[in-house]
């Protein structure tokens, strides 16, 4: 097979322009292509995205999120430092409001200890130093939360590429992966027919599906969560000084509704979490009966509905109610009401979700592996990048990349 790419990633999001800017500069002279089938890159989770640089605090202590973040958060400073694009590192706060949550704030203060991340405890009034405004019985500051503008990080991983061949392609919508022995075909919306030696999958919120296009059975399912947000009117940002966080259950892979400075210096409130009913559900009234319906008859759905109706039933009163919502907030922010939060643009977060109805807490990859004989072959999925995905970026863009050049080494 003669190929127009030797890779070719489909996802014009951070985590596929990342993986493109990786591959070009492992192997310089590498033909990368990336599809993406918006009109323009990072339109969906990378441009609804909180503009957090995490510090991996909240992550399991050697899991992929835990070392990718904290690696991540470090590179992504760095980045934004040397290519001139507007970011902070003010830290944040994470502060109990209740007694039984001072267990899970000690727990995350040892995660933190485990992972080699600066965390100092803070008692009642060394919160209120920091942010005066904020009820807490205590709380942590990790100094190594920033702020950024993913969408411009992006953008400039894109023209990096771009500066060393690789060719993004949008408006090019995949409808159908032919895997043979001697290459990959994938035919666009438009009947393009582009092939290449390895794809690589990250297409997000699709990621699942393309998987099963390509004829892997990824064993999961992304369903697909919509994050509705608040910000505070103009005249009321000075309640808050940078970012503040309540302590997250560990049940589930959300972070409840937090307070959010942006590089802008506005501040975004929330978010929930509510199954959208599209996946690119941004707005409660789009609904796409197909997709919804695929979502519902999926088992993994169903038995984690069973399993945590309540955390969803209060996650959708909050959704419908904003006097729910504002109750919400004013556990961490007594002084805010409804009338200083004004609705801002949601977000959809993909969730992968197994058989069972396990919600995966890890980014999860598939396809070729060269450390695992026997994988599949020219393929390589990357199933679950939520949050922290875009603060992680680079280090998942290499990762992808080495399983993307073993897999093409291994067919040399």
């Amino acid at each position: 097979m003669a190929y127009d790419h030797e890779v070719l990633v489909v996802g014009g999001g951070i985590v596929g322009l990342a993986t493109a800017l990786a591959l070009t500069r492992a192997r310089p002279g590498l033909q990368v292509g990336v599809l993406e089938k918006e009109r323009a890159p990072a339109t969906h989770q990378t441009g609804h995205n909180s503009g957090v640089i995490h510090s991996g605090v909240y992550y399991r202590p050697g899991s992929l999120k835990a070392r990718y973040a904290t690696e991540g958060a470090a590179a992504m400073v760095r980045f934004c430092r040397e290519q001139q694009l507007p970011h902070e590192v003010p830290g944040k706060l994470i502060v109990a409001t209740a007694a039984a949550e001072l267990p899970r704030l000690a727990a995350l203060a040892e995660r933190g200890r485990l992972s080699g991340i600066p965390v100092t405890r803070l008692t009642a009034a060394q919160l209120r130093e920091h942010e005066p405004a904020v009820a807490g019985l205590a709380g942590l500051r990790v100094a190594t939360t920033g702020i950024c503008d993913y969408t411009a990080v992006a953008a400039r991983y894109a023209a990096l590429a771009a500066e060393r061949g690789a060719e993004l392609r949008c408006g090019a919508e995949v409808r159908a992966v032919d895997r043979r022995p001697d290459g990959v075909t994938v035919r666009t919306a438009d009947g393009t027919e582009l092939r290449c030696a390895v794809l690589v999958n990250c297409a997000g919120l699709h990621s699942d599906r393309l998987a099963r296009l390509a004829g892997d059975d990824p064993g999961l399912r992304i369903i697909p969560f919509r994050g509705e947000y608040y910000e505070l009117a103009a005249d009321r940002r000075d309640l808050v000084r940078g970012l503040v966080y309540p302590v997250p259950d560990p049940a589930f892979p959300f972070l409840g509704v937090h307070l959010t400075r942006g590089i802008g210096g506005d501040v975004h409130v929330g978010p929930n979490a509510v199954l959208a009913t599209a996946r690119e559900g941004y707005h409660r009234r789009t609904v796409r009966p197909a997709e919804l319906a695929a979502v519902l008859a999926f088992s993994g759905t169903r038995r984690l509905a069973r399993r945590h109706w309540r955390y969803g039933l209060g996650e959708l009163h909050r959704s419908l109610s904003k006097r729910a919502f504002t109750a919400a907030v004013q556990r961490l922010l007594p002084a805010v009401t409804a009338a200083d939060l004004v609705p801002a643009p949601a977000g959809v977060r993909a969730q992968a979700v197994a058989r069972d109805g396990t919600l995966l807490d890890d980014f999860a990859f598939a396809g070729f592996d060269p450390d695992r004989p026997g994988a599949s072959r020219r393929l390589v999925h990357v199933l679950n990048a939520p949050s922290p995905a875009a603060t992680a970026s680079l280090p998942i863009g290499r990762e992808v990349a080495r399983r993307a050049l073993a897999a093409l080494a291994a067919e040399a």
